[in-house]
């Protein structure tokens, strides 16, 4: 089942929806990164177990100039073709 994220810390304007679009795609995962209005960033994420938990992992820190105070894994439903940047929510 896809995983959501919500990624708090210094997670905007440090190139952390670009970085995680390149690391999804080293990892082979599906689903989708997003801004939010409140500065957190967004995701949902799906694939083999391991490439979501790696993704996961790498979300905890992120790219370089990120700093990572937490984030929140919950469940969603879904099927996604490839793995994308949305607009902010």
């Amino acid at each position: 089942m896809p995983k959501h994220l919500i990624i708090s810390g210094r997670v905007q304007g440090v190139g952390f929806r670009y970085s995680m679009l390149a690391e999804a795609e080293r990892l082979g995962v599906t689903g989708w990164v997003r801004n939010r209005r409140d500065g957190t960033v967004e995701a949902v994420v799906d694939g083999r177990p391991a490439a979501v938990a790696a993704m996961i992992e790498w979300a905890n820190t992120g790219p370089r100039g990120a700093r990572v105070t937490g984030v929140a894994v919950g469940e969603v439903e879904g099927q996604f073709a490839g793995f994308e940047s949305k607009p902010t929510a």
